[in-house]
């Protein structure tokens, strides 16, 4: 079974495989500042999903410093300055805050000379028409990609209102549009393995997002992982719920990519949970495991 893999999409774009460098850009998110709540969604870290970022500090060394942990596993062969990046602010919800702030930063991030597209975590209730101008506006002056990552999670409203997601379907399908309508690409995050959702559940929501129109351009396919800290840890040690093996949740995303149109790129198919923080499941930890499992089942999908 054939995909669109971000690797494959990268390369055929940009003519070289791409790196990203986890960044942070001081935003708080309204899930957490009282806005709309104060506890985030149940399953997020501290961290605010950016467990692996680099601290806040000035763009530049946040870049040169997310550079050294990327280098190091990227073949000496490719001379550094040969290497191009992703800036991927992904921790908490970064168009909230100040716009011309938010300009700035992204400014200086984009207008890296390795730096091939700008990549923004954020919720959809968080996008004001004056913050998408901003983004549209910075696209075309860098002339570089600007991507735009929504936290969808789940079309279930019984899910979303368990997770205390704080907001409902409606709010993503307008700011999709929005960002679509903009001219800037859209990337939907969904969680598998949500308490109480079965597998039908799951591939409802893939089916959805592979009939939007504009085409959706990237999901990111993320397995549930609960995190030591989070109000979902208390829940499964108080009352644990039933959890993927690694057998059936890569029988899940089989079925997943099955649904998708060809021209989505698939952006991860199960993502990394801090093993320091990892409660469950802890066969996710094992990485290499996974990948060549997943590898096996396309394969023979």
């Amino acid at each position: 079974m054939h995909y669109l893999s971000f690797n494959d999409a990268m390369r055929a774009r940009f003519g070289t495989k791409v790196y990203r460098l986890s960044l942070q850009s001081g935003c708080t998110c309204p899930n957490r500042d009282g806005t709309i709540g104060t506890g985030g969604c149940t399953f997020c870290s501290e961290g605010g999903s950016g467990d692996f970022a680099a601290p806040f500090m000035p763009i530049e060394e946040q870049i040169e410093n997310a550079r050294k942990r990327v280098d190091a596993k990227i073949p000496a062969s490719i001379a550094p300055e040969d290497r191009r990046y992703i800036a991927y602010f992904q921790s908490y919800t970064n168009t909230y805050g100040n716009v011309d702030r938010l300009r700035a930063l992204y400014t200086e991030a984009i207008s890296h000379p390795q730096i091939v597209a700008l990549d923004i975590g954020t919720r959809p209730d968080c996008l004001p028409p004056e913050m998408v101008e901003m983004l549209r506006e910075l696209q075309l002056s860098s002339g570089k990609p600007v991507w735009v990552e929504l936290g969808l999670q789940t079309i279930h409203e019984e899910t979303a209102k368990r997770i205390r997601r704080g907001y409902e379907l409606p709010v993503f399908e307008d700011a999709y549009q929005k960002l679509k309508e903009n001219g800037l690409e859209v990337i939907v995050h969904v969680i598998l393995g949500l308490p109480g959702e079965s597998h039908q559940d799951m591939l409802e929501t893939v089916e959805y997002l592979s009939s939007l129109t504009p085409t959706l351009d990237g999901i990111k396919l993320q397995l549930l992982h609960i995190l030591k800290g989070t109000e979902l840890a208390c829940e499964y040690e108080a009352n644990p719920f039933p959890l993927f093996t690694l057998d059936s949740y890569c029988d899940l995303i089989v079925d997943c990519l099955k649904r998708l149109p060809p021209e989505t790129v698939v952006h991860r198919l199960t993502g990394d949970g801090p093993k320091r923080l990892l409660v469950a499941p802890l066969w996710s930890a094992d990485k290499k495991r996974v990948l060549n499992t997943l590898s096996r089942k396309i394969q023979e999908g």
